[in-house]
């Protein structure tokens, strides 16, 4: 009757030993241990597997046909065990795994894009999968567990149970149709527009933008005559373009032009003039979903410093 035989990583490493140098002496040498225990490791492994395993003579040890193909199942097991722990350790670290991250409309375009590149750089083991929702929509998937990070414009109100931080603080300015009279400004003052009609954001939708659109056009001298609503940036872009009304936007939107649209920096200096685009976690976050955030954080501080420096560059370099 075959022993019981438990194919633990220390036996496999030491039948390989002997195996690859074809001598206990030199085996038990190599792993750091006397030659006895070694042979009744290997006595004790043949008797289980009810095989013999090595030929011995007195010069030395040599593989059997049934030695030689467990050798090689052997080392392919070693491997596996080793793959397995590597990777265990890769997604405790957050070097490995699955990430869930929710966004809205518009973000896909000004941050993803590199979010994506950043993360198949520096964490090649990560994959992403993307969910376009509302901010209501990705706060509550978050909040619920069914997205692991979420990226929102506008926010408030959050749920007390996820975690916020700021990703992006990005101007607003204005936002108007391309044969507008002060389309080709390069600046004006918010109270240039008192007698615009606007498409407003919409107060359920984007409570905090559309807040500060109200907020800001009071510390200007009026109030915003309405001429539509939108529910999102992207309806309030399209509203613009159709040449029917302006509006107040993030002024990187420049940077993804649609027809008819032109942006025009705002000279006031309110706060109120300010968006802030926020990154949200649950508190337990694991390691993956906590280095993808740090990584895209710095990625897009780094990327907005050096635009930030360009027209500074320019002007000292200027003749």
């Amino acid at each position: 009757m075959n022993e019981d035989i438990n194919l633990t990583k220390r036996l496999m490493e030491q039948f390989l030993a002997v195996a690859e140098e074809e001598h206990f002496g030199r085996a038990a040498e190599r792993l750091g241990m006397s030659q006895p225990p070694l042979s009744q490791s290997i006595q004790r492994l043949e008797r289980g597997l009810g095989v013999q395993l090595f030929h011995r003579g007195p010069g030395g040890v040599s593989l059997t046909a049934a030695g030689e193909v467990f050798a090689v199942d052997a080392g392919r097991l070693l491997a596996a065990q080793s793959a397995v722990i590597d990777r265990v350790r890769r997604v405790a670290s957050g070097l490995e795994g699955d990430v869930r991250v929710g966004y809205v409309s518009i973000l896909s375009h000004r941050y993803l894009p590199s979010l994506l590149r950043a993360a198949a750089e520096e964490l090649p083991g990560l994959r992403v999968h993307l969910h376009q929702d509302s901010p209501a929509g990705v706060a509550e998937m978050v909040r619920s567990g069914a997205l692991d990070l979420g990226f929102l414009r506008d926010p408030s109100p959050l749920s007390a149970d996820i975690v916020s931080q700021e990703f992006a603080v990005e101007r607003i300015a204005a936002a108007l149709p391309h044969d507008h009279p002060l389309a080709g400004a390069d600046s004006i003052g918010l109270a240039d527009l008192r007698d615009e009609d606007f498409v407003l954001p919409s107060a359920a939708a984007m409570p905090a933008l559309a807040q500060q659109v109200q907020l800001a056009c009071h510390d200007a001298g009026f109030t915003p005559r309405s001429r539509a609503v939108a529910d999102d940036l992207t309806g309030l872009h399209s509203y613009v373009a159709s040449g029917l009304c302006v509006s107040l936007l993030p002024e990187r939107l420049r940077d993804f032009p649609m027809s008819g649209v032109a942006f025009v920096t705002l000279r006031d200096e309110s706060p109120l003039l300010e968006t802030v685009v926020v990154a949200v976690r649950r508190p337990d976050a694991d390691a993956a979903v906590r280095r993808l955030l740090e990584l895209i954080i710095r990625r897009t501080s780094a990327a907005d410093a050096a635009k930030d420096a360009a027209p500074e560059a320019e002007r000292t370099t200027a003749p």
